[in-house]
This record gives structure tokens, C-alpha cells and sequence, in this order.
């Protein structure tokens, strides 16, 4: 008879297999293979025995606060051999730093765990902050959230951690649960348990360990086990039914690893104060033979109080092991553990196989992290490798994009529709003014902001809610709370109180940036005729909550949890009725090549260093979502202040198209102007001009013959440029009230004179396309005299107003301060000085600031709006405010078939792509827009539902300067976006 022999080794890998095989729908551990056995039995035998015990310990570091300690950490890798660190706060460079540093000097590799249940930004500073897991559990869909498991997996690599202490799968049943809370997915079960199973397996397949915590569930207690031992008062049927529940389905999964939290659980341990750390019956008992789970057991902390005022160091982690434990988390005494423990197997206490069998995984863990092979991080561009990520960036904005929840919205509030009306108030309540909230809702609408503290004097409360109730619909944003009960979730009495007195005399809107039980003190929110719920205050969060009041997102969430009787987990409204404005988005929304969009920076950050101009804005929309916007530069190249997007530019001859056509197509809408028309019908100062019989369709196509422009400001110079004392003066009067710049006023007969001159000009060339810019400055003529209004009061009670656009107008120093506009040309010719919130253009200026050809100034996004109301024919927020007939009139080329490319007052593609025209070349027949000389443009290419806005002051500080135009940085620009469009 043959004798066969079997090494343990290949004993084991038999079982695994055996295992494996006959439990198909039971996952083990993805670190139980046997290729980990094989490495890990071979370390096994290069250790010692004191060394094979010190891979039981990690031990907590940091990479920045006080509580730095690297002189203490390195003498307990080299003298004393610990298998693993934790890292807690810090930055991702300083953590890599030390990591390289530990490993070095590793006699065997170290596992590395972390705490990021939202990402590496929990503990460590400029990085991605991704949702709390209360926020995660407002989503519809969690799908999303195994995306973020592996995103998450990704980054903790590059800064070497290979075990994340996370997903939290506590069920959150109760609201006073000081330490949990908006940790939790929620209250419910099934809903915990598929959450935290994609977040378990996105991590998993991308080699970072899954940790679920806190076993047996930390979810119904109303202490925190850092500084008392909770108590878990329920029956083992509660436990087994609820709080196991996620345990046992992602164990089944292949659940990597678990936390044992530090609690007493009489259900299932009757021992007095005896935390379930070193309790055999909840963690081997139950955990590793009832529930069957072969993964690694981690301790919680080990100094937490909840434990650590019960037992001395050393019999604490003995007695963890004794219960079944694997790993021991910061223990606060390792040399005197580990005699502990040494003398505990040494006298028959501890069962060393069983040690070694916790020390076995452990390695068997590092092999499955790859620390099987040396491993030294590469900290190049660490930065922009962890937050640069466009996939990651779009995660994180669609993750907190599904979890805002609706949960009143009477007589259809939401969405605001009606944005002309001055009646809106935003008031924040414990932020500062003008935060993100707020910066974003006043793109869509005029909107008063207010602030308040949490706590203010009655007189300053009482004077604040008078103002307030003078508005029809006051906003109420409550930022700044708390999770913790103690603190009374952050709310304070005046916080029900300004709901209570604005609720029956306004159109209230409550906007809460706290977790579901913010809500349980917040005992008003309901009051008001919408509540939203936002779940975390940072910039995301505040950002698509804006939208949403205005219908440009919708509220896709449900809260996860019920504060109270008055509210039901899983509750959420839905959907708002849809409007059509702009919203904020990203490429990726639209699969929109974003490293193709970001040769935008490349062609920008180019032009600038060739000084073809100093700064600029750049905006792209597409398919009604901005997914570009960004400012770059400075205001002159001796001006240091940075542009920023809601800085203003003189857009010059964009005016034509952002003003007078706007207000023509207007007038023909009402029929009070046809286009096939005499000049001299509308104009009686034209009757005796050569311009009577001119029709108003040739004038707005430049094809009229009229002279393309005449330097009107020399004539009021002397001979030695200086200004003509009958003309100008320095101060203001009856006699010179318009200004054309600081310290110089025009006087009042003077426009007059230009617009003599004008119609006394010669004719050439009629019915040849010649650029002029007359015959938006005649149209100005006849639109104020239809309207009787002058052209800046038109569009702006017409357009600018009713569509919420707040950072566009005429004359902009009667609205803003001069910091705000970004200045143009240093004028040494006519003004002598730097034209800053004055119209560069002097024929312009002349007229007092506005004009029909120029005049305006806008940031990219007020403009953009402008631009997507017409690419949308004329609609725009429900309301149509061009007919669309009109708009596809003035906007097409209206003379087709000739040399002629021009709209009514649009510009338009040079249809022979021969020649050098204003668009990219990819740009359809069907674009239209303008551009200005100063350096800016605004097309939109309805085939591609594409706007572009380009905003400059390349005529800083000389006009003279024509690099924009000779680089044609507008058209390379232009030319990118349409490379970076999905290809149909």
C-alpha cells in the first residue's frame, strides 16, 4: 500500500477549494486564495514568534496635526515588528512620504487601513469629499455607489491604503444615536444592505479590502462607545431580524473584513458591562461559526473608552483575541500586549493555532494587496491624479444630484418660474451672505439676499422679518447644523421661528442642508409651502439644490430615514414639472470628451502668455447644460486682479445682437415693424435724407450702402488732442450731463450732432455687403421711438429682467462697482485715460454710453442665457418671449446664394470655406451670433444645441493689438469644443 503525504499547506488550499466548490452561492473573502496561502506560509516561517504576534497590531498615525509621530511609529516597526498602521488626519503627499518611510524600514510589509466612509477626505485634506452614507441612502438607485466603491478603491491606492473601514452597514433606528446618524445608509434593511453591497463590492474589485461595521449593529443606541459602553437592549430575534441582516448578506457576498464595534449586547451576551469586542459568543459563536464568515475581525479602537475603562492594556487585547478577533486597533501599549499575550499562549489561555490562523489571513490579506512585491509610491502630481479625475468629478455631482428630496411642494411651488419680479428673498440662515447657495440661485432670477445667524437680539430679528414680508416668496436656507442630538441637530428656536412668521404672509420655500434628523427639531419646516432636503452642506450639494428650485435638476431622493410621525421613510416627491433653462452639468453628462474640452485652457493660457489678452471668459453649453465655464487671467497685464466668472466686459458689438436685435424682433412680433419697409416710414428725420427709401431688411444686412463708420470724437479735439472746452467739461451739469468717461462730460446737444451726421452721410455700394455699424444705431432710432422708451430700458424690462439676468446692462457703474468691470483699452488718443465701466467704443461713448451697436456689458453667463433663449427659438423658463418664426427669420442667412452671409443683425458662417470667416469651420449653416472688437463673440449652433461665449479685453491696453485675431484663438476655441462633441 502506497502512503500519500500532505503538507498543511496544500491540506488548506484542498479545503478552500472543497468549500469553494460545495457552497457555489457562498463567496469567500477575496484575499482566501491559494496563491495568498502559499506567500503567506512562507513569511510564516521567517518570523519569530514575537514577530508573528506583532502582525496582530495596527496602530494609529497621522501625516499632519499635533499629533504627529514618526519617531514613535518607527521604533515600533523596527524594534517591535507591527503588522499595519492606520493613518487618520493629514494630506495625501505627506501620507505617501511616510508610507515610503514605514515600508522601508519593514522587516514585513504593512497593511495600511483608513476611515474614509466618504472618501479619503474624511481624514485627509485636498482630496474628493464624497457623500455621507445618509446621503447615499436618499438615492433612488444605488448602482451608483459601486462606482464611488471603486473610485474610492483608486485613490486610497495612490496613497497606499489597503483596508477602508468602511461601508458603514449599521440600520440608523434611532434618531438620538450620537455617533452613527449620517453614517448610516438609513433606517431600512433591505436598503442598507444594497448599499452598502455595491459599496462593499466596488472596493473589493479594485483591490482595497471592505470593512463593514459595527458588529452587531451600532445603530440603536443612544451613547457613543468613545466615551461609555452602549447598551443594545433588543432580543436576539431583533438582532438576528434587523441589525444582522446587512452583515449576513454581504458575508455571503464575500464581505473581506468587520469591525466589531465596543458594545453590550445582553440578547446575546448575558456578561455584565462586557463589551462585544471580547465577547466569544457574539464574535466566534455567532460572527465566524453561526454566520460563517472566514474574513478578518478588527477590533474597533482600542482606546476608545467604551472599552478601554474596563481592562488594562494588555489584558484588553488579549481577551480580544480569546473572543475571536484578528486584528487589534490601537492598542495603547504594544510591548506590554504583546507579553500579554506572549504569556497567555505560553500558559495554555490562548489557543496559539488560533493566533496564528488571525496572523495567516493577515498576510494572506497583503499578498492579495500586492505587497508581496516591493512597493514604493510615486507622489508625481499626486494632486491632480487624486481630484482631477473627470470621472470622479462626475460621480461625486450625480451622486449628490439623486439624493436632494422633495418632500412638500404645495400648489406646485417648485419650480420657480417667475423671474422678472424683484419680489424673491433668499435668506440664509448660520452661512455668510452670498455663499454658493446663493451665488447659484441668482443666476436664474433677481433675487434680494439676506443672512441671519442662528441666534440674534429680538429687536434685529423682528426688524429683519418686517422686511421680509414685504416679499412673495422668501427662500429659507438653514446651513451649518449638526449630527449630534446634544447640540439639538444645530437648530435653534429662531430658526421655527422665522418659519412660523413668514409661512402665512409669504410663498415660504424651507431649504435644509442638514441629514433627515435635522428635521426632528426643525419642527416648522413643513409649514412652508416647499421643503427641500439637501443632506450635506459643501459645494455640490448647494449647487443642484439651486437648480432645482428653478426646474433646471430634478429631485430625484427620498429620505432615508422618518425624523418623526410626521414624515415616512422612503418619502420623496419626484418629479417637477420641467422648464426649459440652463442648468450646470458635466461633459461627461453628455459624453463630451472633457480632455478634448480642455484644450480650451491650452489655447487660452497660450494666447495670454503671447499677450494677445490679458484675461478672458469662456463658456460652453450644450444640450441646455453649461459644461464649461471658466475664467482665466488677470484685468490688464499690470493689474494683478484675477477674472473671475461673474466679472463684467464690454462685449462691444455683441450689443447687436444681445440688445437691438433682440428689441427689433420684439417690434416685429407685434407687427410694429416690417422689415420689407423704408427707413422713412419709421423715421421722419429720414424723409429728407438719402436714406428714406433704404429698407430696414438691406440695413440689418449690412447691404444697405451705409458708410461703415466715421471717427466722430476728433472733431471735438483741437488741434493738440486736448478736449474742446464747448464740448466737454470735467464736471457735470444741465449742460454736459452725459458722461463719456471719469472726470469728462459730453455736452447734451452733441449726440444730437452725431446723429445729424449720420443721416447726412454719403451712400456707397448699395446692395453690397459692407460692414456698418449705422444700421444698428439707426434701428436703435426707430425702436425708442416706437417704444417711446430708450433702448437699454427696453430690453431690459422685455428680456434682461424677465429672464433673471442680472449681470447685463448699459451703464454699468450706475449698478456695479468698478472693481467688478473688467477693463478695456488705455485710451491715449481720445479720453487719456484707462476706460474701465465706460463703452470702449467712442461713437458709443459720444451717445452717452448706450448705443445700438454697442454699449453692453455682460458676464459669459448672463450672456449665455441670452444665447440659449434663442438657440430654444425665442422660449426660455415656460415663457416665449420671441416668437420662433421670428427668431429663424432674423437668424438664417437672409440673403442666400450671394456673397451676402448675414442675418438680421446676426452674424453667420462664411459659407465659403475657403476663406478665413468668424466660426470654426465644423460649425453648421445654421450657426448664428456675433463678434465684438474687443475681443469677444457669442455663436450658437442649433444643429448641435451648442452655445459659445468668448469674453476679452484683448484691446488692453492698446486697440492696436491684434494678436485675438491673428491666432484666431476664437475660432481655435470654437474648433476644439466641436472636437470634443460626441460624433452621432
Amino acid at each position: 500500500m502506497i502512503k500519500r503525504f500532505f503538507s498543511p499547506t496544500l491540506l488548506l488550499i484542498a479545503l478552500l477549494l472543497d468549500i469553494q466548490a460545495s457552497n457555489a452561492q457562498k463567496k469567500l473573502p477575496p484575499f482566501l486564495t491559494p496563491q495568498s496561502k502559499i506567500w503567506a506560509d512562507s513569511i510564516m516561517n521567517s518570523l519569530n514568534r514575537r514577530e508573528k504576534l506583532a502582525q496582530l497590531f495596527m496602530v494609529p498615525t497621522w501625516s499632519g496635526t499635533d499629533l504627529y509621530n514618526k519617531p514613535l511609529i518607527d521604533s515600533l516597526i523596527i524594534n517591535y515588528k507591527i503588522g499595519g498602521l492606520i493613518f487618520f488626519q493629514g494630506g495625501p503627499l505627506r501620507q505617501v512620504n511616510l508610507y515610503n518611510a514605514y515600508q522601508s524600514i519593514s522587516k514585513t510589509p504593512l497593511l495600511i487601513g483608513f476611515d474614509g466612509e466618504w472618501g479619503l477626505s474624511m481624514r485627509l485634506d485636498s482630496t474628493i469629499r464624497f457623500p455621507r452614507q445618509m446621503t447615499l441612502g436618499a438615492m433612488p438607485d444605488p448602482k451608483l455607489i459601486y462606482d464611488m466603491g471603486f473610485e474610492i478603491a483608486r485613490q486610497c491606492k495612490l496613497v497606499g491604503i489597503h483596508v477602508n473601514f468602511a461601508p458603514d452597514i449599521d440600520i440608523n433606528n434611532n434618531p438620538n444615536n450620537p455617533v452613527i446618524n449620517s453614517r448610516s445608509f438609513g433606517e431600512n434593511k433591505f436598503e442598507v444592505t444594497r448599499r452598502g453591497m455595491e459599496y462593499m463590492k466596488g472596493m473589493q474589485d479594485n483591490r482595497v479590502l471592505a470593512c463593514g461595521k459595527h458588529f452587531p449593529g451600532h445603530g440603536n443606541t443612544d451613547t457613543d462607545s468613545h466615551f461609555t459602553l452602549p447598551l443594545i437592549n433588543q432580543t436576539a430575534d431583533e438582532l438576528d431580524s434587523v441589525e444582522l441582516f446587512p452583515f449576513r448578506k454581504l458575508i455571503d457576498e464575500g464581505m473581506g473584513s468587520i469591525m466589531v464595534a465596543h458594545l453590550n449586547v445582553p440578547a446575546l451576551d448575558t456578561t455584565a458591562n462586557l463589551p462585544s469586542t471580547l465577547s466569544r459568543p457574539m464574535v466566534t459563536d455567532l460572527l465566524k461559526n453561526k454566520m460563517d464568515f472566514h474574513g478578518l475581525i478588527f477590533t474597533d479602537a482600542l482606546d476608545m473608552k467604551g472599552v478601554a475603562v474596563f481592562y488594562k492594556p494588555g489584558e484588553l487585547e488579549m481577551l480580544t483575541l480569546k473572543a475571536g478577533c484578528d486584528v487589534l486597533l490601537n492598542s495603547v501599549n504594544i510591548p506590554v500586549a504583546l507579553d500579554s499575550i506572549d504569556h497567555a499562549i505560553e500558559n495554555g489561555f490562548l489557543d496559539s493555532n488560533a493566533v496564528y490562523q488571525s496572523v495567516e489571513k493577515i498576510l494572506q490579506l497583503k499578498y492579495w494587496c500586492g505587497l508581496n512585491k516591493p512597493q514604493v509610491l510615486d507622489t508625481t502630481d499626486l494632486y491632480n491624479r487624486l481630484n482631477k479625475n473627470e470621472d470622479a468629478q462626475w460621480l461625486n455631482y450625480q451622486l449628490y444630484r439623486n439624493s436632494i428630496t422633495l418632500l412638500k411642494n404645495e400648489n406646485k411651488t417648485l419650480p420657480l418660474k417667475s423671474f422678472n419680479e424683484k419680489s424673491i428673498a433668499s435668506l440664509v440662515i448660520n452661512d455668510s451672505l452670498n455663499n454658493t447657495f446663493q451665488q447659484t440661485i441668482s443666476r436664474y432670477a433677481f433675487i434680494d439676499l439676506f443672512k441671519m445667524n442662528k441666534e440674534v437680539p429680538p429687536i434685529e430679528f423682528e426688524s429683519l422679518m418686517s422686511e421680509l414680508v414685504k416679499y412673495k416668496t422668501v427662500i429659507i436656507s438653514i446651513h451649518n447644523t449638526s449630527t449630534k442630538v446634544a447640540s439639538n441637530f444645530g437648530i435653534s428656536e429662531q430658526m421655527n421661528k422665522a418659519i412660523a412668521q413668514l409661512k402665512s404672509k409669504t410663498k415660504l420655500i424651507v431649504v435644509v442642508f442638514g441629514n433627515s434628523y435635522t428635521l426632528t427639531k426643525l419642527t416648522e419646516a413643513k409649514q412652508g409651502k416647499a421643503l427641500l432636503l439637501s443632506y450635506e452642506d459643501t459645494y455640490l450639494p448647494a449647487l443642484v439644490t439651486a437648480q432645482v428650485l428653478f426646474g433646471a435638476i430634478q429631485p430625484h431622493g427620498t429620505i432615508p430615514v422618518a425624523p418623526d410621525s410626521s414624515y415616512i421613510a422612503g418619502e420623496g416627491l419626484g418629479k417637477l414639472d420641467s422648464i426649459n433653462v440652463l442648468k450646470y452639468s458635466n461633459p461627461l453628462e453628455y459624453n463630451v470628451d472633457s480632455k478634448k474640452l480642455a484644450m480650451i485652457d491650452s489655447i487660452v493660457n497660450n494666447a495670454i502668455a503671447q499677450q494677445a489678452t490679458p484675461g478672458c471668459q469662456v463658456l460652453v453649453a450644450y444640450k441646455g447644460s453649461v459644461i464649461y465655464q471658466k475664467s482665466f487671467g488677470t484685468y490688464t497685464y499690470t493689474d494683478s486682479t484675477k477674472v473671475e466668472n461673474d466679472k463684467l466686459y464690454d462685449i462691444a458689438s455683441v450689443t447687436k445682437i444681445a440688445s437691438t436685435a433682440l428689441a427689433a424682433m420684439m417690434l416685429y412680433d407685434k407687427g410694429d415693424i416690417d422689415i420689407n419697409k423704408k427707413l422713412g416710414k419709421y423715421l421722419p428725420d429720414l424723409k429728407k435724407s438719402n436714406k428714406k427709401d433704404l429698407l430696414l431688411r438691406d440695413m440689418l444686412t449690412h447691404q444697405a450702402g451705409l458708410l461703415p463708420w466715421i471717427p466722430f470724437y476728433k472733431e471735438t479735439l483741437t488741434d493738440t488732442s486736448s478736449f474742446k472746452p464747448d464740448i466737454y467739461n470735467n464736471l457735470q451739469s444741465l449742460e454736459f450731463p452725459y458722461k463719456v468717461a471719469d472726470s469728462l462730460f459730453i455736452n447734451k446737444d452733441y449726440p444730437n450732432k452725431i446723429w445729424k451726421e449720420i443721416i447726412q452721410s454719403e451712400l456707397k455700394d448699395s446692395g453690397k455687403y459692407v460692414y456698418s455699424d449705422f444700421g444698428p444705431i439707426i434701428m436703435q432710432h426707430i425702436i425708442e421711438r416706437i417704444t417711446d422708451e430708450s433702448i437699454d430700458s427696453v430690453v431690459f424690462k422685455n428680456f434682461y429682467k424677465p429672464l433673471g439676468i442680472q449681470r447685463i446692462t448699459y451703464l454699468p457703474l450706475s449698478k456695479f462697482i468698478k472693481g467688478d468691470i473688467v477693463p478695456t483699452e488705455y485710451d491715449s488718443v481720445f479720453r487719456k485715460q484707462l476706460i474701465q465701466g465706460y463703452v470702449h467704443d467712442p461713437a458709443a461713448a459720444m451717445f452717452g454710453g448706450v448705443s445700438g451697436n454697442a454699449g453692453v456689458f455682460s458676464n459669459a453667463q448672463s450672456l449665455a442665457v441670452i444665447m440659449q433663449m434663442l438657440l430654444q427659438k425665442g422660449n426660455y423658463g415656460k415663457h416665449q418671449y420671441i416668437k420662433k418664426e421670428t427668431v429663424e427669420l432674423f437668424t438664417r442667412q437672409f440673403y442666400k446664394y450671394t456673397a451676402n452671409r448675414r442675418g438680421l443683425l446676426f452674424d453667420k458662417p462664411e459659407p465659403d470655406k475657403t476663406k478665413n470667416g468668424p466660426t470654426a469651420i465644423a460649425s453648421s449653416a445654421n450657426t448664428f451670433g456675433h463678434q465684438g472688437f474687443t475681443g469677444t463673440c457669442a455663436w450658437v449652433d442649433p444643429d448641435k444645441e451648442l452655445v459659445y461665449i468668448f469674453l476679452s479685453n484683448r484691446v488692453n491696453p492698446s486697440a492696436a493689438n491684434n494678436k485675438l485675431a491673428q491666432m484666431n484663438v476664437r475660432t481655435e476655441i470654437m474648433e476644439a469644443i466641436y472636437k470634443a462633441l460626441p460624433v452621432k
